[in-house]
Parts: structure tokens; sequence; C-alpha cells
């Protein structure tokens, strides 16, 4: 299953929901060219949406950091919504929990870009 990215816009957020696989090759891929297609147009507020993200390895997590800092460097935030248990338990392990913003409500992720 190849991974598909859709982009909606709530409040001044652009939220890209991912579906499928964040790994080596193609989906880490789709990952960057949609985050940095978001910055060229000028979006700073990004939420991933991994709510549908069934398996990621080392490069997916490679690039969803790569994603964060190139984001940040831009002056924008990026924060992660809905993690899968696997995708949790996986940052956990990496200590990368602590790097991200992980939200569970949508709403409320959404609100807290206003800050």
């Amino acid at each position: 299953m190849t991974m598909k990215a859709s982009t909606r816009q709530i409040d001044g957020v652009t939220i890209v929901d991912l579906s499928g696989r964040i790994t080596l090759g193609e989906g880490s891929v789709t990952l960057r060219d949609t985050v940095r297609g978001l910055l060229a147009k000028g979006s700073k507020k990004i939420l991933l949406n991994l709510g549908d993200v069934n398996y990621i390895d080392s490069s997916g997590i490679g690039e969803l950091v790569s994603a964060y800092t190139t984001v940040r460097k831009e002056g924008g935030d990026l924060k992660l919504l809905k993690l899968t248990k696997k995708v949790h338990d996986l940052l956990q392990i990496t200590k990368l929990y602590t790097v991200f913003d992980v939200k569970d409500d949508e709403t409320a992720a959404v609100k807290s870009f206003a800050g």
C-alpha cells in the first residue's frame, strides 16, 4: 500500500491527512514533498494527521524529524495528530516523543497553533 497525503485548511492551519506507510522511498518522499510544497506556498502551521498511518520505519521517523526541523527553520510550527499505538511506541523508544508536540484531538490541536 502506498502512502497518500491530502491537505485541508482549518483556521489557518494546514492539516495533512496521511494514510498508509511512511517508509524508505516513496512514503518518505511523499511526506517531504508535501511539507516542502506547503512551506513554498507560505503555510507555516502544519498538522500531520497520522491516524491512518499503519507503519513507519526508521527512514520515515527521520523524515518526520527532518520535516519538523525544516518547518521550524522557516519560522513555522509542525505538530503531530492521532498517533497509532505502533507509531506512538516507536516515538517513545526513539526518545522523539518529547521533541514533537503530539495531540489526540483535532480541534484542540488546531487551537493550539493560535497561542
